[in-house]
C-alpha cells in the first residue's frame, strides 16, 4: 500500500496540473471502489475550479471553489496518472483508456486525470471542506511527522503508556500520521532501535533520536519518488526509486550493510506485518 512518500510524490505530481484549473468533465466507469462513490459526484465536479490540493496522511484532498473537497484514498493498487498537460511535464497524448480507469477527469486545460485502480482498494469521497478536519476518516489522525505537531517532547509523551512494540506504536495512525511499514523499519534501523522494544520503554534520549531520522527518512523517500514494489507510480508513469536505497525491508537473509556488522537482516512477524531489521545494530 502507498505510504506517506508515495502519496506525497503523487500530490506534489498533479498540484501543478489542477491548482487554479476547471474541471470540465468527469467519467465514472463504475458505481463504486472500496465503498460507493459520493451522490451527483459527476455534477459536483464538473465545472468547478480546483483551489488547492492537500495531503493529511494518506489522503489526498482536493479542494474546489465550491466549498467542497475530493478526498482521495489510492488504497493497495490506486494510481493517479496525468496526460495532454499545458506544462509539459506529463504525456502529450492521451493513452487509450484501460480496463481498470475508474474515474477520468479532463481540465478546461486539456490535461486529463485518470484514477486506475484494479483491486479497488481505494476511495473517493466528496466533504465540506470546512468542516474536513472532522470526517470519519480524518478526525482521529495524529500529527503529521514532516510537521512542528510531531516533535520529541510530545511523541515522548504520547507513547509513555503503550505497552506495545515500539514499531507497532509507530504505525498508529492516531499518534503520527502516515507512517507505513517500510519507512518504519527503515527509521528504525537507521535509529539503531530494536522494533521489539516496548514503546513505553524508550528513553526521552532514544526518542530525540528517533524522530529526526523519522523525518530524514521520509525526506529522502519523497525526493526518490516514493518506493516502487509493485503497483505504485508516479503521476508521470515513472516508478519510484527509493527501494534500491532499503537498508533492511525486503533484505531478508542479507547481509546488513553496516561496517563490521557479520549478521543477516532477520524478519519477524508484528501485528501482521512483516518487520525487518539486525538483531546486533539494533538494541
Amino acid at each position: 500500500m502507498p505510504e506517506l512518500p508515495e502519496v506525497e510524490t503523487v500530490r506534489r505530481g498533479i498540484s501543478p496540473v489542477l491548482e487554479g484549473q476547471t474541471i470540465d468533465s468527469v467519467q465514472v466507469n463504475r458505481p463504486d471502489l472500496r465503498w460507493p462513490f459520493p451522490e451527483r459526484m459527476v455534477e459536483r465536479l464538473k465545472g468547478r475550479r480546483v483551489t488547492q490540493v492537500r495531503r493529511r496522511s494518506k489522503y489526498i484532498l482536493v479542494d474546489l471553489d465550491s466549498g467542497e473537497t475530493l478526498l482521495i484514498h489510492l488504497g493497495m493498487s490506486g494510481r493517479i496518472s496525468v496526460s495532454n498537460d499545458p506544462l509539459g511535464l506529463f504525456a502529450h497524448n492521451h493513452p487509450a483508456a484501460e480496463k481498470h480507469d475508474h474515474v477520468v477527469i479532463d481540465m478546461h486545460s486539456g490535461a486529463r486525470i485518470i484514477y486506475n485502480d484494479p483491486r479497488r482498494f481505494g476511495a473517493m469521497d466528496l466533504l465540506d471542506t470546512a468542516t474536513a478536519a472532522e470526517h470519519p476518516l480524518l478526525r482521529d489522525i495524529g500529527p503529521e511527522p514532516l510537521g512542528n505537531g510531531f516533535n520529541p517532547e510530545a511523541f515522548y509523551t504520547a507513547i509513555r503508556t503503550r505497552n506495545s512494540p515500539l514499531k507497532t506504536a509507530l504505525l498508529d495512525q492516531k499518534l503520527v500520521a502516515g507512517l507505513g511499514n517500510i519507512y518504519v523499519c527503515e527509521a528504525l534501523f537507521r535509529a539503531g532501535i530494536d522494533p521489539q522494544r516496548k514503546a513505553k520503554n524508550l528513553s526521552k534520549a532514544r526518542v530525540e533520536k528517533l524522530v529526526p531520522i523519522v523525518r530524514d527518512v521520509l525526506s529522502e523517500a519523497i525526493e526518490a519518488g516514493g518506493s516502487t514494489l509493485k503497483d505504485y507510480r508516479k503521476a508521470d508513469g515513472e516508478l519510484g526509486y527509493f527501494q534500491h536505497s532499503f537498508d533492511v525491508y525486503g533484505r531478508e537473509g542479507e547481509a546488513c550493510k553496516t561496517s563490521g556488522c557479520d549478521q543477516l537482516i532477520r524478519r519477524i512477524v508484528q501485528s501482521g506485518r512483516s518487520t525487518f531489521f539486525c538483531r546486533q545494530c539494533q538494541r
